[in-house]
């Protein structure tokens, strides 16, 4: 697990190609001053991106397998993930961000796709 990296994921540097094929610069990473340090932050128009990779996060969509081994801590921590998840979001709002949740498997499957929410609130 210490190899496993926090920031500039594979999933987190598609989800900025996209935004950079959009034509949509000028955003922060990981930036602190928010509630929650969201992934990608368009400060001045604030807009929140969360990249959730699947198994760390307990995606909806694909719901990856719990592993076998040590299965009640591996449960523990996803629905942990999952709170803290849920706090950062609550935060964010309460601040009057505008929150978007983009999942691996999405980005994966269709890039286009999954970023059209995110890609539409900065064109507006």
């Amino acid at each position: 697990m210490s190899r496993i990296r926090a920031r500039n994921t594979g999933p987190e540097r598609m989800a900025r190609a996209e935004l950079r094929k959009a034509g949509h610069t000028g955003y922060r990473l990981h930036y602190a001053k928010s509630p929650g340090r969201p992934d990608v932050a368009f400060v001045g128009r604030r807009l929140a991106l969360f990249v959730h990779g699947c198994f760390w996060h307990g995606c909806p969509y694909c719901k990856p397998r719990t592993p076998r081994s040590h299965t009640a801590f591996w449960q523990q921590k996803i629905a942990t993930n999952k709170a803290r998840d849920a706090r950062k979001t609550a935060a964010l709002r309460q601040a009057g961000w505008r929150v978007f949740t983009v999942w691996e498997c999405r980005l994966r499957r269709s890039p286009a796709r999954a970023m059209a929410g995110m890609i539409a609130a900065l064109e507006r």
